[in-house]
């Protein structure tokens, strides 16, 4: 594998990466590491054409984190040229899909997104998960999920009332508590006594209209090798759940 950084960080942890992954897989295509200097910049891959971009930002660059975070955007890559579904899919088809004839809120098509890049992180993780040992990324879940609920308002918004916080939307929190959850128990990462579920439990109490344990079991029970129909499927109901949920059939969960 060919991975070069430019920016203002050190190349040592995506070096590391590259050592780790190359001990079960590969990339046809050179990596470029692009540190940015923006710290809310999120950590994400393209693919251009004839090489792989791994955008980071600088302070998750010298994190400790690095290295898991460039092992995870290595295994995107790696989906990318592998052709699997959940990367070759269209998410914009998708959503035409699912909600065609129907008009459906900014706040929720922007989380919809959100919810097709957890199944895509699901794949990528099946494949990080098998090159050494889980703690980080567990411990990433735990403070993120942590960290989402602090920003919660400490009172429960009146009927009919906004919550105080934009930050973390109570919804959305609870999908991403579903998916942390779900990954943990697909790769049997920790016990049932972990505070990841004590945290959850919360997020889902807190969005009483999202269905947590369906999207638990349907980030958990993703196909190991969908194909193309049979993914397109899964990221359609997936997204037309938590829009409309009262169709899914999962609204007593």
């Amino acid at each position: 594998m060919d991975v070069r950084v430019t920016g203002a960080a050190p190349p040592s942890p995506f070096l590391s990466a590259r050592d780790v992954f190359e001990t079960e897989y590969d990339l046809s295509l050179p990596v470029r590491v692009r540190i940015r200097e923006d710290p809310d910049e999120r950590t994400w891959a393209s693919h251009p054409g004839e090489y792989h971009v791994l955008n980071i930002s600088r302070q998750a660059a010298t994190s400790a984190m690095a290295r898991e975070l460039a092992l995870h955007e290595f295994a995107h890559m790696h989906r990318n040229e592998q052709g699997h579904p959940s990367h070759t899919q269209s998410t914009d088809e998708a959503l035409f899909l699912a909600f065609a004839g129907r008009t459906v809120e900014r706040r929720k098509l922007a989380h919809c997104y959100q919810i097709a890049n957890h199944m895509k992180d699901i794949y990528a993780d099946d494949i990080t998960l098998t090159l050494g040992p889980a703690d980080k990324l567990v411990s990433f879940l735990e403070s993120s999920l942590a960290a989402a609920l602090a920003d919660r308002p400490g009172v429960p918004p009146r009927p009919g009332s906004e919550r105080l916080s934009t930050a973390t939307d109570p919804d959305i929190a609870a999908v991403n508590a579903a998916f942390a959850l779900a990954l943990v128990e697909r790769h049997d990462l920790v016990s049932e006594d972990h505070r990841l579920y004590d945290l959850a439990h919360v997020a889902a109490r807190d969005a009483p209209d999202v269905a947590f344990e369906a999207f638990k079991r349907r980030f958990k029970h993703l196909a190991d090798d969908p194909d193309e129909s049979e993914y397109r499927k899964a990221l359609v109901e997936t997204t037309r759940s938590y829009v409309v949920p009262s169709e899914s059939g999962q609204a007593a969960d």
